[in-house]
């Protein structure tokens, strides 16, 4: 029995203790587990300083430029035709007569009183000896009529004749004389018939359009050529009438015709009215004589602008500016980090309103501080918030 009972006590001991060795080995080992799985507070600091180190790594060497105070030209856009001066339409002055040459083509220069074309003379020819013939004829009249008067004033002097017969020697005098002047007027029409059968340039310039063929009757009025007077050319641009207000003569223009080089001319005029459907008003700009090699011709629809002075504003390079969703930005140094180097420092992504570009560089209209920092290119690598390290200044 005692035996008995010494066995049992042992073995619950044993059991006992077994259970609390387990019981010890889990709770150890689930303490360890939760250690592994809870890092500490030293850890967590090491974490977050790595972390920050990491965020403060520049992202980008960059070079930094100030905003300039520029003045540049304030221009209006504008469209509209190149158009001739003036055009001469230049035709005949006689009907019924046969052109006989056509010297000039479309391009030929011309002089002011160049012939550019002969009608058949024949007719007018025998016309103007007719009134030769007609003005000799009257002249002889006159002179025998002339005599008769003389001789009559003499008689009448001496009372041989009586003063009626006297008048009428003098009256036919007088008639002769007149007779002799309606001859000379009848031959300088003849002669300027003969004249007008050569038809010659109104003034110096180019042929625009020629209509005349050889062979051909011509009538009084009917367009031969098409002259462009002293190969002046003029830019009709169309401005709102708003901005017709700005636009004074004298001011400098730059048309642009199609396929070719600018040309520079001046404001000859604006015009007194408005179009009444769209609004807008014409500034008629001369263009030089050297437009044609330019590349403008009459009848081209060209771009342009028209100088209306001058204004100021501040520019940066054109490659400081970020174009992003439709809208433009730049990106201004925002200070040094803390516990960084002085090379280094964030950027601020800053919106702005961009207006004319010249040279290279673009006009900021608002957003923008005089003394703000920018960053100058690379623009498109950097993010609001980023550390870049400064290179160098460019201002």
């Amino acid at each position: 029995m005692n035996m008995n009972l010494t066995f049992k006590r042992g073995a619950i001991v044993a059991a006992v203790v077994a259970i609390s060795g387990l019981a010890w080995y889990q709770t150890s080992r689930a303490s360890d587990k939760q250690e592994a799985a809870t890092p500490s507070a030293a850890s967590v600091a090491a974490q977050a300083k790595a972390s920050a180190a990491r965020s403060a790594r520049p992202s980008l060497s960059v070079q930094v430029v100030r905003p300039e105070q520029a003045s540049w030209p304030l221009e209006l856009s504008a469209n509209g035709a190149i158009a001739a001066w003036q055009e001469a339409v230049v035709g005949a002055e006689l009907s019924g007569l046969r052109l006989d040459a056509v010297l000039v083509n479309v391009g030929d220069r011309v002089r002011r009183g160049q012939v550019l074309a002969t009608l058949a003379s024949e007719a007018v020819r025998a016309d103007i000896h007719s009134a030769q013939a007609s003005l000799q004829e009257a002249q002889a009249l006159a002179a025998e009529a002339k005599s008769n008067a003389d001789r009559a004033r003499n008689l009448r002097a001496a009372d041989a004749i009586s003063a009626q017969e006297a008048q009428r020697s003098l009256t036919s005098e007088q008639t002769a004389l007149a007779r002799v002047e309606s001859a000379k007027a009848q031959l300088a029409a003849q002669e300027l018939r003969g004249r007008q059968t050569r038809v010659i340039a109104p003034d110096d310039g180019v042929i625009s359009s020629r209509s005349a063929t050889v062979g051909a009757v011509v009538q009084p009025g009917v367009e031969l050529f098409r002259l462009i007077r002293q190969s002046r050319l003029e830019w009709r641009a169309e401005l709102p009438s708003a901005d017709l207000v700005r636009v004074q003569p004298g001011m400098k223009a730059v048309a642009t015709p199609p396929g070719g080089q600018p040309v520079e001319g001046r404001v000859r005029m604006v015009a007194p009215t408005v179009d009444g459907a769209t609004r807008n008003g014409i500034v008629y700009v001369d263009l030089p004589t050297s437009a044609a090699q330019a590349g403008a011709r009459a009848g081209m629809f060209a771009a342009g602008k028209v100088a209306v002075g001058q204004a100021g504003g501040l520019t940066v390079p054109q490659a400081a500016v970020l174009l992003r969703d439709g809208f433009s930005y730049v990106f201004v140094l925002d200070g040094t980090p803390p516990g960084q180097p002085a090379a280094q420092a964030s950027v601020r992504q800053v919106k702005v309103k961009v207006g004319r570009r010249q040279g290279g560089r673009v006009e900021v209209i608002d957003g923008l501080q005089a003394g703000a920092q920018v960053v100058a290119a690379g623009v498109a690598f950097l993010a609001d918030g980023d550390t870049v390290r400064v290179v160098g200044d460019r201002s």
